[in-house]
């Protein structure tokens, strides 16, 4: 199973919550360009975390994006 980094986790949520945003407004070029960015770094990121660490590309995106969905329970 693929394994996100902190940092990959962190642009995937940076990402969904601009994304979030974005569709709370009608559609302009400026409201929807933050969203753009954000998803621009995560897949640049998601790219080259895959190359590095010899992960797949696709399985290591759903991993991140799972991880900010769908938190696993915290032990307490």
């Amino acid at each position: 199973m693929a394994k996100p980094s902190d940092e990959l986790i962190e642009l995937a949520r940076a990402s969904l919550a601009a994304q979030e945003q974005a569709l709370t407004e009608p559609y302009t070029e400026e409201r929807w360009t933050p969203w753009r960015e954000a998803a621009e770094a995560f897949q640049a990121a998601v790219t080259a975390e895959a190359e590095a660490t010899e992960q797949g590309r696709y399985a290591l995106e759903m991993a991140a994006k799972k991880a900010v969905l769908h938190p696993e329970p915290e032990d307490s």
